[in-house]
């Protein structure tokens, strides 16, 4: 860990372009003294930047906070260090007499060691090369800041069977729909406020992150918001046309601000385990019926989870069940995920109802079959890969 402090630029009546340019500056500073060795790099740069209005608002502080952190991600993101870099926060902006302090942590994945030194010097030329241009937003944009994950702004009425309806406006906040040439492909969930988790397979015959948007909100057109994609993870170990390890990232940009409408699902630790029978719900703008096209509007269905000895019996998957999957829905059929709802969530809701993501929707013979129900990936089985990419 490494704390940097510097004095603040210019003069007290530099407007805010000019001092964000600066402080984005004074991190390519910073970045050249870098050490990348560690699992995780968490560098802590305590800098003093000019601020043109004297003391400062709690909400103005807090849009200056949410303006850094994107111009910080667009810095990384869209450069040759996006394959390691995590994300970054800025953790206290602290008024002073004519100036704002800023504390930022940032957070890379480590190269090999014979990178090392080559990982400094490109660090430093890119934040050289990206700051030179640098643009700020203005500071009175409004904000609205929702922390917690897995809340709904409308509660789920007890002892409802959903069976396919559209989802009202805000039901589920973290469904996230994949678009290649702004035509809906799959499903996603958004993890954090620039990370979407969905099925590798979505990706199987293009992962050009350039081709590929996200489109949040209940309905995809019109969207509620769009994104641009930066980067596509896939499990290292997916190899089609075997369906193991079907599971990836979408990195996005610029992040989004939580809201009512956009909220991140809670993601369980690595020990969890959810007991067969439990009730869980999935969602999607998929098709109707096997065949079928994508929907407008996003739907939701009530499901269950189907115990891994049942839906390893012949007369349903047999030995096609591997470790990291696990089946949901009715060995009746009927409510079932289909196509259109691939990479989407499987969620389940806990006794202080917060919702967390348990399955992403992965395979199924047709749709809504009997004795065919739908197999997900299992979110606690990777959950760590997940970590040891988002830092989530």
């Amino acid at each position: 860990m490494y704390l940097i402090r510097m004095a603040g630029y210019g003069t007290h009546h530099r407007d805010v372009k000019s001092w964000i340019i600066a402080l984005l500056t004074a991190l390519s500073l910073m970045m050249a003294v870098v050490t990348i060795g560690l699992l995780a790099h968490f560098l802590v740069f305590d800098i003093q930047v000019n601020s043109n209005s004297g003391r400062r608002s709690s909400n103005q502080l807090n849009n200056l906070q949410d303006m850094n952190e994107n111009l910080v991600d667009e810095i990384f993101i869209d450069s040759a260090l996006n394959k390691r870099y995590v994300k970054n926060h800025i953790v206290g902006l602290t008024p002073e007499e004519d100036d704002t302090k800023a504390d930022i942590v940032m957070v890379f994945q480590p190269p090999s060691t014979e990178q090392r030194t080559i990982g400094k010097e490109k660090t430093h030329s890119i934040l050289n090369q990206k700051t030179r241009n640098a643009r700020a937003l203005p500071a009175d944009v409004s904000v609205v800041q929702v922390n917690d994950c897995g809340k709904r702004a409308i509660p789920l009425i007890a002892n409802r069977i959903v069976s396919g309806n559209p989802a009202a406006k805000g039901a589920w906040p973290w469904q996230v729909s994949l678009q290649r040439n702004n035509i809906h492909q799959c499903g996603g969930t958004l993890i954090g406020n620039m990370w979407v988790v969905t099925a590798a397979h979505c990706f199987r015959t293009n992962a050009n992150p350039r081709q590929w948007t996200l489109s949040f909100g209940t309905t995809i057109n019109p969207p509620l918001m769009k994104r641009e994609v930066r980067r596509i993870i896939m499990h290292e170990k997916y190899r089609p046309p075997a369906r193991d390890h079907d599971i990836a990232l979408v990195q996005f940009s610029p992040r989004v601000t939580f809201s009512d409408e956009v909220r991140r699902i809670c993601l369980p630790e690595p020990s969890a385990s959810f007991p067969p029978n439990s009730t869980v719900y999935i969602t999607g703008f998929g098709a109707l019926y096997y065949g079928g096209e994508s929907q407008n509007e996003l739907r939701e269905a009530r499901v269950q989870i189907i115990s891994n000895d049942v839906c390893k019996q012949r007369h349903v998957y047999g030995n096609e069940i591997k470790r990291g999957m696990f089946c949901a829905g009715f060995l009746e059929g009927i409510y079932d995920a289909c196509r259109g709802d691939s990479g989407g969530p499987l969620v389940v809701r806990d006794d202080k109802d917060t919702w967390y993501l348990i399955g992403i929707v992965s395979w199924g013979d047709n749709c809504g079959q009997k004795n065919k129900p739908g197999v997900y990936t299992q979110v606690t089985y990777y959950r760590r890969w997940i970590a040891s990419k988002t830092g989530l």
